[in-house]
């Protein structure tokens, strides 16, 4: 089967998602490649079509095992018919659990037929050089083997006569689903006397949480805790306050030291 375009879909605060996606884009190697960052407010106020025609690639990073909860409104009303799917998740290096099977049920119900599917790792959004979690990643070995990845996609695809020919693939997870979708309400970052108000950590928000006029105030019921804007500041303005969520980064610094590698299923 040969696809006339693809679509790579992510959604990728802190930018780990996004390598990972580039990466198996490389790999398929096919002309008429797009990517679609869904990361900002705006991006996703705009419904995705696909067809039959067109290999569909969606990657996104995993939230308390699950596929993150502002996402789901978005992705199940993408028009697709009969449309190749991969479904990507990325993850801090502690578990998935059943965000992959969660997002080839959403994309499914789409109308996509999903061929295969992966669980990458990427540095931990609570990672920090004080507690440092799956720090780097994905690194050389991760991006090699997205590449890898890519090119099994591409040659599955040329197995197929057509999108009618597609079987179902057996994805790791359970329904119902594991894990909490709820956002954690919580005033967690602390702001330096070094913040400049340059912007960048309110133009990075995912969830527009930030205030444009000021950017030490903060909407904690929108904050999703991806930690973008605390990687992203070139001050190192923002930190941790001790918490809920600096406690959660200590379990995982602690809890998961040891290096997992990507999962692959064609």
């Amino acid at each position: 089967m040969k696809v006339k375009s693809q679509k790579y879909l992510y959604f990728s605060p802190t930018g780990t998602t996004k390598l990972i996606v580039q990466a198996v884009m490389r790999g398929i190697n096919q002309g008429g490649a797009e990517l679609i960052d869904i990361t900002r407010p705006n991006a996703r106020k705009r419904t995705l079509h696909t067809s039959e025609n067109e290999l569909l690639v969606v990657a996104v990073p995993v939230y308390m095992g699950r596929v993150p909860a502002l996402l789901n409104e978005w992705l199940r009303v993408i028009k697709a018919y009969n449309t190749p799917a991969v479904c990507i998740v990325v993850y801090g290096n502690r578990v998935y659990d059943d965000a992959l099977l969660e997002l080839s049920d959403i994309l499914n119900k789409c109308g996509c037929k999903t061929i295969a599917g992966a669980a990458f790792i990427g540095e931990h959004s609570f990672s920090s050089p004080e507690l440092p979690a799956s720090e780097g990643r994905p690194d050389t070995n991760d991006i090699r083997s997205a590449e890898t990845f890519g090119r099994k996609i591409s040659e599955k695809l040329f197995s197929f006569t057509s999108a009618d020919n597609i079987a179902d693939i057996k994805l790791p997870g359970i329904y119902p689903y594991r894990g909490i979708t709820e956002l954690w309400s919580v005033d967690f970052l602390a702001i330096s006397s070094a913040c400049t108000q340059c912007g960048i950590c309110m133009e990075g928000c995912p969830v527009g949480a930030i205030d444009s006029e000021n950017s030490n105030v903060i909407d904690i019921e929108k904050c999703i805790t991806c930690c973008a804007c605390i990687k992203n500041c070139p001050q190192n303005a923002r930190t941790m306050k001790d918490g809920p969520v600096k406690d959660a980064a200590i379990r995982i610094n602690k809890l998961y030291p040891e290096r997992k590698d990507p999962e692959f299923f064609l």
